[in-house]
Formats: structure tokens, C-alpha cells, sequence
């Protein structure tokens, strides 16, 4: 399909295919390139075991955005690279931000409602409520597929035909959400890790239930034999994502393990009992704007709901919680990017398609739009028949890149396997050439003080460079 512009000249339309975060992200980033797009979203008239509205880039899981520390913490870094380049995702997260320490959080329904707007009124939009049920019709020839992790089973087999491979599939899972009225604030109090202040909040911003060693090992008796949701056939040989194990993976992988991951009792206080260290915490972070609601952070499960409410109501403070949504668990499916996919995330088989989001290998919200974005960048510029080049490999946006399209190539012939989802994060960045060894006073840097300052070291480079790529861009675009 075609259209025409205000020059006379024919300039194709292009197909973005799901209405999530990274499609939602492609779309408008094709849209503000100035060329006519159709999103394609086939809520409601087909639904999924996940989304609870129609609304486009739904948050289904968490409502964190994670880190907003764009020094020191790699998705921090993501968020401010997405930023610089006009994300409508990171624009409508801003506007929507609730309290929640160091993190960027969210009101799930605002932000939603907020990127559905800014959609449903650009002028180069046009939104399809349809599903797209196998490949793309051959006539749009200029398509991104951005149908995440519960893409439609017509559509996922076609692709897997297409491509030869077999789709990879992990384990997603949903935290427990809380009405705030029902927690015991005899019990929990407001305090962020180390009372750290983040975007929006005050250096109190989690609810923290206390655990006593009792307490703690009772916990993880009744999570261990809690009945769980039975897998389907088809789900008994698919690995969970290690960055979103069910509470009750992690406490089969010792009794200790929930005590060093979400439940770790460090750099928090019992205002009430200031000398006694809990032995475990757990926290809870607000939902909505409203302050409602609370999500109980990193508490994933597999539980069935009976038995979810029994054990969640065994935390000190949650005694006679009400839920507004308990945990649940749905299975994800993601390409074999590294060798399906070119540079510029077209399938190799196909290059029509081009692929973004979650099902190319990236995981988290935050991740899968930046993936939309440059999804969008790349099938615009093949729509104005112009070039870009990819972000570079220093940059975040280049690293996630880098990782999905050629991060594993290396070792891709022993077996799908070797390429697994992955959150942004340092170890995908290149090795900065000259690493800091001395503080601003000449004094020699030593121990965690070598690493803080790498991670600012490499985080500085990438906004340097991001910089610089959208310097470039611009010119070349201002030259044409």
C-alpha cells in the first residue's frame, strides 16, 4: 500500500503489527518521520490470558520503569538515551510517575491512557483493531512485528514456518497487587532502600513488612508446599527467565535464596523496633496515582489463588489483605535473533518483516520500546528510501542492539539455547578503552569505588555518543 504526500511523490505505508509498548514506540516514531502508519491491534476482538483492557502498551506485569539513575545503573541510562530521542513510551511514563525511591513507576491506567491518546490523534496514525491472523499480506511490504511475548498462535506459526527455527519460550510472571487500606500500618511503615530519593518520591516510598527468622521459615514452608498451577503439555520442557523466577523457583533453590533477592533485609529500618534487625522484608511499591493500590515487589508466582491468599496473608502487615489482582504466570515465546534477524532487525528470510519488542530477545518494558524505536527509525528511513546506521555498540540502545542481532552469534551452532532474553545491563556495553583508576583529587580509586566509577565512566560515553548519533542523523537528514 501506498499514499501520497504534500510533494507529489508516492511513499509507502507501513504496518506495524501489536499495539504494546515497542509497537506503540515504532509506531510513533514512524509517524513523526513523517510517514502514513497502521497499528494493528487485535484487542478486543481477540484477548490473551494476560491483558485485562483494549488499551494500547498495556503494563500487564510491574508498573516500574526499574532505575532512573542514568550515572550509575544501565536501564537509568536507557531511560535517558529514549528521552533525548522523543520516546513516547519514556514521555508518557513521565507524565504518570508515582513514588517509588530510585525507580521510575508508573499509574499503569494513565500511562496507558496517555499513549493511547497521543496515538489515537497524530495525524499520520491510523489505528486497526484486527488480528492479523498469519503472515502479513505480500502487498505490505514494509511491516514490523511487534506482537510481544503472547503473539497470536496463527501468527506465531507462520512465523516459525517461515523462518525455519522453532520459537524459544520462557516463563513470565505477575506480581500480587494490594488495596493500601487493607495493610497493617501497625506493622509496615514507609521507607526506600538506603532512603534513596528517586523521581517523584521523598526517600519513603515502599511499604516494608518485617519478617522474624520464625517468621521467615514458616513463610517459606507454606510457599513450598502451596499447590501450584499445573503446566500444559506443551510448558513442561520451558525454562523461566532467571530475572523473573516465581517466588516459589526461587525458594526450591534454597531457603535462603528470597532472603538475597526481593526479601533482602539490607538498608532498611523498623522505625518501631530501630535495634532489632528483621531477618526478611518485604516490599510493597504504590500502583496508581491514587495511592490505592500496591504491588508486593518481585513476588512472581505460580501459586494457585487459594493458595496464593493463604500464604501472601502469612506477612507480617498483609494479615488481612484484600487483592485487586493476584500472581499469575503466562508463557513467552521470542525469536532466535542472532540468526534470524539482520542488523536492522529485518528477518533475513523475509525482509519485509521487521521484528521489535520482547519476541526479538530483549525483556522489560523499557527495553522492548527501545527496541520499538529503533525498529520504527529503521522502516522509516527504508520507507523514504534514505539510510541510517545503527546506534553504536557504546551507546544502550546500541548494546541491547548489539545483543539480539549479534551478541551470541558466536556460539548460535550450539543449539538455540545459547541465546536467552536479557535486560539491559553493563556487561553488553564494550569495554571502555582507558578504565578510571584515580578520583577527581589524583587519589587512587580502590575496591567498589573501581566499579561505581566504570559504571559512570561507560554511562558518560554513551550519552556522548548517543549525542552524537543524533547530531548526525539530523544532519544528514537537513542534507537530503
Amino acid at each position: 500500500m501506498t499514499v501520497q504526500n504534500n510533494n507529489d511523490t508516492i511513499q509507502e505505508t507501513i504496518h506495524v503489527i501489536g499495539g504494546g509498548l515497542a509497537g506503540s514506540e515504532a509506531a510513533w516514531q514512524i509517524a513523526n518521520a513523517g510517514v502514513h502508519v497502521v497499528l494493528h491491534e487485535m484487542r478486543p476482538v481477540r484477548t490473551t490470558d494476560a491483558h485485562r483492557t483494549d488499551s494500547l502498551a498495556e503494563l500487564v506485569c510491574s508498573n516500574s520503569f526499574r532505575s532512573d539513575d542514568a550515572a550509575n545503573n544501565a536501564v537509568g541510562l536507557l531511560h535517558a538515551e529514549l528521552r533525548r530521542l522523543n520516546s513516547l513510551i519514556m514521555r508518557s511514563a513521565d507524565a504518570n510517575q508515582v513514588p517509588a525511591g530510585g525507580a521510575l513507576a508508573v499509574d499503569r491506567d494513565g500511562f496507558s491512557a496517555a499513549v493511547s491518546a497521543a496515538l489515537a490523534a497524530h495525524p499520520k496514525i491510523e489505528i486497526q483493531r484486527e488480528e492479523i491472523a498469519g503472515l502479513p499480506p505480500a502487498d505490505w511490504q514494509n511491516v514490523v512485528i511487534a506482537t510481544g511475548p503472547l503473539t497470536s498462535p496463527a501468527l506465531a506459526d507462520a512465523i516459525r514456518q517461515l523462518s525455519g527455527e522453532d520459537a524459544l519460550a520462557f516463563f513470565d510472571a505477575i506480581a500480587p497487587i494490594v488495596h493500601r487500606d487493607s495493610i497493617n500500618m501497625d506493622v509496615a511503615w514507609f521507607q526506600s532502600r538506603y532512603d534513596k530519593v528517586g523521581p517523584g518520591g521523598n526517600g519513603a516510598d515502599y511499604l516494608n513488612c518485617p519478617m522474624t527468622r520464625e517468621q521467615y521459615e514458616a513463610f517459606v514452608d507454606a510457599l513450598l508446599a502451596g499447590e501450584k498451577t499445573d503446566f500444559k503439555e506443551w510448558e513442561t520442557n520451558t525454562p523461566y527467565f532467571d530475572g523473573c523466577l516465581p517466588i516459589e523457583v526461587m525458594a526450591s533453590r534454597g531457603r535462603e535464596t528470597l532472603r538475597h533477592g526481593p526479601m533482602k533485609p539490607v538498608g532498611l529500618t523498623n522505625p518501631r523496633d530501630p535495634t532489632v534487625k528483621p531477618y526478611a522484608i518485604v516490599q510493597l511499591r504504590q500502583d496508581n496515582k491514587l495511592g490505592t493500590l500496591y504491588n508486593i515487589v518481585g513476588f512472581q508466582t505460580k501459586l494457585k489463588y487459594g493458595a496464593q491468599t493463604d500464604v501472601l496473608r502469612m506477612i507480617p502487615g498483609l494479615e488481612k489483605a484484600e487483592f485487586a489482582r493476584l500472581g499469575g504466570l503466562h508463557r513467552n515465546t521470542f525469536l532466535n535473533s542472532p540468526k534470524l534477524l539482520d542488523p536492522q532487525l529485518r528477518l533475513k528470510a523475509q525482509p519485509r518483516l521487521r521484528f521489535a519488542g520482547q519476541m526479538t530477545g530483549c525483556e522489560g518494558y523499557v527495553e522492548s520500546a527501545g527496541i520499538g524505536l529503533l525498529a520504527g527509525l529503521f522502516a522509516a528511513a527504508d520507507a523514504k528510501q534514505s539510510s541510517i546506521t545503527p546506534p553504536p555498540p557504546t551507546t544502550a540502545l546500541g548494546a541491547l542492539l548489539g545483543h539480539i542481532t549479534g551478541g551470541h552469534i558466536e556460539t548460535i551452532d550450539a543449539g538455540p539455547r545459547s541465546f536467552q532474553p536479557m535486560n539491559i545491563n553493563f556487561g553488553l556495553f564494550p569495554p571502555l578503552a582507558s578504565p578510571p583508576t584515580k578520583k577527581p583529587d589524583g587519589s587512587r580509586l580502590r575496591g567498589n569505588e573501581k566499579t561505581v566509577a566504570k559504571k559512570q565512566a561507560i554511562s558518560a560515553r554513551a550519552l556522548s555518543d548517543i549525542d552524537r548519533w543524533i547530531a548526525d542523523r539530523l544532519r544528514t537528514a537537513n542534507a537530503a
